[in-house]
Formats: C-alpha cells, sequence, structure tokens
C-alpha cells in the first residue's frame, strides 16, 4: 500500500475560513495562516486552499493570502477558485502554491486542463470535482455547487485524466460537511478507473471514517475541514490511529 495523505481543507470567504454542511449555512472557522501554521506543525501531509466564492462572484483568488499562507508552509499547497487561465496559474505558482485546483473553468474549457498540463506539468495540475447524485446519476456541479451541469462524473474525471490532470479532488456534495462518512462506492469507482491519485472529500467524522475511505473507498488521499478547524480530531491522533490499523502514514 503507498503512503495514505491527510489533507485539511481551508474553505475562504472574504479572507477568512469558513465551513458548512451541504455547500451551505456557512461559518467562521478561524484565520487560515494561522490554521496553516497550525496543520503544518501537527503534521498535515498537504494543505488544500479554496476561495470558494471567487467563482461566483467572478473575480480572481486572493494572492496576498495565498503569499502569506505560503510563508506559514512548508508543506505542499493547492489552491483553487477562480482560476480560468494560465496567467492566474503563474500568478498562484511564484506566490508560493505547490499545485492548482480548476473545477468551473475546466468544465467551461476542458482544453484548459490541456494548456496548464503542458505549461507547467501534470504534478501541479489538480482537478476539482464538486459531484451530486441526482436522478441516479453522480452529476458534476460548478460555481460552488451551485450549478449542475450535463457532465457525468466518472466519464469526467476520466476525460481530464486523459487530458493531462496530475490528481483529483473528489467532493460529494451529498456527504460534504455531514460527519457521515465519505462516499465510498463513487471514490471506489473512480480510483479503480483512473491512475492518477484520488484526493476524498466530503463527509468525514471520525477516525473510522478514514480508514474506510482508505480501504474500501481506495483513495490515495482524504480531506477534511470543519473537524480539523473545531479540533474534534487531531492529525497526530489521526495518523497514530490509522497506523493501528495497518494503514501506511507519513509520520
Amino acid at each position: 500500500m503507498l503512503t495514505k495523505r491527510i489533507i485539511p481543507c481551508l474553505d475562504i470567504k472574504n479572507g477568512k475560513t469558513v465551513k458548512g454542511i451541504n455547500f451551505e449555512n456557512l461559518r467562521d472557522a478561524g484565520d487560515p495562516v494561522e490554521l496553516a501554521q497550525l496543520y503544518a506543525e501537527q503534521g498535515a501531509d498537504e494543505l488544500v486552499f479554496l476561495d470558494i466564492t471567487a467563482t461566483v462572484e467572478d473575480r480572481k483568488t486572493l494572492i496576498e493570502l495565498v503569499r502569506n499562507v505560503a510563508r506559514a508552509l512548508n508543506i505542499p499547497f493547492t489552491v483553487g477558485g477562480g482560476i480560468s487561465s494560465v496567467s492566474d496559474v503563474s500568478a498562484l505558482l511564484h506566490a508560493g502554491a505547490d499545485k492548482i485546483s480548476v473545477n468551473s473553468a475546466a468544465v467551461r474549457n476542458p482544453e484548459l486542463v490541456n494548456r496548464l498540463a503542458q505549461e507547467f506539468g501534470s504534478q501541479c495540475v489538480v482537478v476539482a470535482i464538486d459531484t451530486r447524485f441526482v436522478n441516479n446519476e453522480h452529476i458534476v456541479h460548478t460555481h460552488g455547487g451551485r450549478r449542475p451541469t450535463d457532465l457525468r462524473t466518472i466519464a469526467w474525471a476520466k476525460e481530464v485524466e486523459d487530458r493531462g490532470a496530475g490528481e483529483i479532488l473528489l467532493t460529494s456534495m451529498d456527504t460534504d460537511g455531514t460527519k457521515n462518512g465519505f462516499a465510498l462506492e463513487l471514490t471506489a469507482q473512480i480510483s479503480q478507473t483512473l491512475q492518477i491519485p484520488i484526493v476524498a472529500s466530503g463527509g468525514a467524522g471520525t477516525m473510522e471514517h478514514f480508514t474506510e475511505v482508505f480501504i474500501q473507498g481506495k483513495a490515495d488521499a482524504a480531506l477534511a475541514a470543519s473537524i480539523f478547524h473545531f479540533k474534534e480530531i487531531m492529525i497526530p491522533d489521526l495518523k497514530h490511529y490509522l497506523q493501528k490499523k495497518g494503514i501506511i502514514v507519513r509520520k
């Protein structure tokens, strides 16, 4: 088994970390720079920073905040939200991001994934997929989960892999914020269909949920927000628990 990664996610709105349920009812979760430092010190493997209203508000990601977070970190750092061009990505990488995440812009212009992979390398191109189960099908949503598309989730994941994406950040909108566990069946389907790493997101509530998503869901990494932000689960405790379950994690 390859080493599994634990990734806290900072959802940013108006410069603050927020967290909601099913992408709604957001509440303040603290200062992003302070949280980033805390997670790095606790042993998080990576960090994801999502400016969750950038696309909806038709603006760019907050570059200065990215710069400040990057200064505080010594672990890989992915940034997403409002990214729609090669120049956007160049600016974020220069500000200190290690990877970038695209979602709505990739759906609108799939060729963007090809261009970013060619320009910067697949290793720093993450395609985020927000998915909801609608009429017995997993459907891709954009604009912070507000807009359903005609895309089927598994087919879209395969397409972006073929276009050069280096990783998929898969968020189940049905489980997001519920703390009832990850979308195991869908995660496993995509993990077994694709060759690139899958980061599972949405639904973490207990340490057992991480065991499930790594073993049953076959995810390469697991992302969570509120359980870390509100100190319901501490990262060192989680890693110790996973090691006892025979799951290989970085110490």
